[in-house]
């Protein structure tokens, strides 16, 4: 297994994420794991030197915490490391950062946690995360000092801006940063300037959707032939794992893997480092390219000069780019965070953005696009309400 050191630990460089485990046979329901598959799973990563198994408190409707605690206490505590996840992101009154730190640790059945992150700042989280009346931070903070926490940061999935606001907030305090980071979200997510950003601020990067959530490992026959005159054997999962290998601040690569056939592959390869060439990283952003169907926006915002309504015009494309390729909740939680007369819907369709654009898009018709996209996509904050009743019911 590669390694990478962290603070003179030696981690896997691949992490088994476990928001995907395995469910039982016709089952649908995220909460019904197949225990017995998963105890096979992880008695297998860890004979082959995958150690670093990370959870979050809405994982698995809350189950994920305690599956993975159960599993993993079959095996010596000092012979693997786990992270786990404060949910700011789903903040209510019922979310004490004690009483939630608590829970998560009888869940999990440990004293402490080796790593554990502020889950999910966002564009609509941070200010929670900042607000001093949670106490979000110092609480953490102290729970590190306290040994209760062996090394403290988060995850975003916020626009290159949060994540340099949260930086500029709480960077010093923070050991690693956790960012859905890919080939395709390289350009389309601004995967390569937030991975800059988090490099010159000294801060490790941690990767969540390296395979974007299976859909890179699901190349077409047309996507695998411009690759396998390079590499004929390499797989499109492996090609997606490669392509990160590649970023020396790129300490962890988490995979949420859903069987044992994906671990075992997975494992495979990163038992040898194998970084890609410059002909074969150009050749996969090319093919990136050819995924996205993308509106040819540059990010000029001459459209913005003359909007009445003051709209984000550039930010609203590029996330119209982002749901012809897949739609996902991160797309809808970005402007769920605005005022209503700053979201896609609030365009008046006068035209006069469309009539200052270089390249001649129809810019009305392609935020109407973005808006019917929006609304294929589950409302966030009803989904945190009911994942926040479920863990209400569990405590009880």
């Amino acid at each position: 297994m590669l390694t990478n050191d962290f603070q003179g630990i030696q981690l896997p460089r691949l992490g088994f994420g476990t928001m995907r485990l395995p469910l039982l046979p016709g089952q649908t329901a995220d909460s019904a794991i197949d225990v017995a598959q998963v105890d096979e799973m992880i008695d297998y990563a860890l004979a082959h030197g995958v150690d670093y198994f990370d959870t979050a408190h809405p994982y698995h409707s809350g189950m994920s915490e305690r599956v993975i605690g159960r599993s993993l206490s079959r095996h010596p505590r000092e012979s693997w490391y786990l992270a786990d996840k404060y949910p700011g992101h789903q903040i209510s009154s019922s979310y004490d950062p004690a009483a939630i730190f608590e829970e998560q640790l009888q869940k999990c059945g440990v004293d402490y946690f080796d790593f554990y992150l502020l889950h999910n700042v966002y564009e609509n989280s941070i200010q929670v995360y900042m607000d001093p009346q949670w106490g979000i931070l110092d609480y953490f903070v102290e729970q590190k000092r306290l040994g209760r926490i062996r090394h403290l940061g988060f995850s975003c999935h916020g626009d290159l801006q949060t994540l340099g606001t949260f930086l500029d907030y709480c960077g010093d305090e923070m050991e690693f940063c956790q960012i859905q980071l890919n080939y395709l979200d390289w350009t389309l997510q601004q995967g390569k300037e937030k991975y800059d950003l988090l490099t010159s601020r000294g801060i490790p990067v941690w990767v969540m959707e390296p395979i974007r959530g299976g859909r890179l490992a699901r190349l077409s026959e047309a996507e695998l032939d411009a690759l396998r005159r390079f590499r004929p054997q390499e797989s499109g999962a492996a090609w997606a794992l490669r392509f990160l290998q590649g970023l020396p601040n790129v300490k962890m690569i988490l995979s949420g893997m859903s069987d044992l056939a994906q671990l075992r592959e997975n494992v495979d390869t990163f038992t040898q480092d194998r970084p890609l060439s410059a002909e074969e990283r150009g050749a996969l952003l090319r093919l990136a390219d050819g995924m996205k169907d993308s509106i040819p926006c540059t990010a000029c915002r001459y459209c913005c000069d003359g909007c009445p309504m003051g709209l984000d015009i550039p930010a609203m494309i590029a996330a119209c780019n982002e749901a012809r390729f897949q739609l996902s909740s991160g797309i809808r939680m970005r402007f769920d965070a605005l005022p209503e007369d700053k979201r896609p819907a609030a365009c008046i369709a006068c035209g006069k953005c469309s009539r200052t654009c270089p390249q001649g898009i129809d810019v009305p018709a392609a935020l109407k696009e973005l808006v019917q996209a929006m609304e294929k996509i589950p409302d966030w904050a009803q989904v945190c309400k009911v994942r926040e009743e479920v863990a209400r019911q569990d405590r009880a």
